[in-house]
This record gives C-alpha cells, sequence and structure tokens, in this order.
C-alpha cells in the first residue's frame, strides 16, 4: 500500500514539474515550486528521511519562495 502511495507522489511530482516548465506567469511558477517543495517533503517523510525532510521544509518550501514573492513584487513596481 505504501508503495503505491509512493509512486502516485512521484507521479505528481512530475507533474507539477511540467507545470512549473509550462507556465509563463512568474508568480505561478513561484506557487508551484512551492507546491513541488511540498511533495518532496512527503516524499523525504516517507523515504525516513525527517532531517532531509525539514530542511526541505524550511528552505525550499519557506524561506525561498517568501524571498522570490518578495523580489517579484518589488520588481513589478518599476515595469
Amino acid at each position: 500500500m505504501m508503495e503505491i502511495i509512493f509512486y502516485i507522489l512521484l507521479s505528481l511530482l512530475l507533474v507539477v514539474a511540467l507545470f512549473i516548465v509550462v507556465t509563463n506567469n512568474l508568480l505561478n511558477v513561484v506557487i508551484i515550486s512551492s507546491v513541488f517543495s511540498t511533495l518532496l517533503v512527503i516524499i523525504f517523510v516517507i523515504l525516513q528521511a525527517p532531517d532531509v525532510a525539514l530542511a526541505e521544509a524550511v528552505i525550499a518550501a519557506g524561506l525561498t519562495t517568501a524571498f522570490f514573492v518578495i523580489a517579484i513584487n518589488k520588481t513589478e513596481e518599476f515595469e
């Protein structure tokens, strides 16, 4: 049963990565990449790597997303 969930998560990861490549709006790319990072956190927990999952959650899903959103909002003011 756990293998089925694992393969479903991997296929979702592939679909989300495809959406990141196809999407044109930068803010949508940042939000979708945050979803990608969240799926990675779930996969790392399933693979019993909680330390890697915690680092991924804090750095990729949290800080990087926040920095990119702030940078996009700052640069759109000058356009």
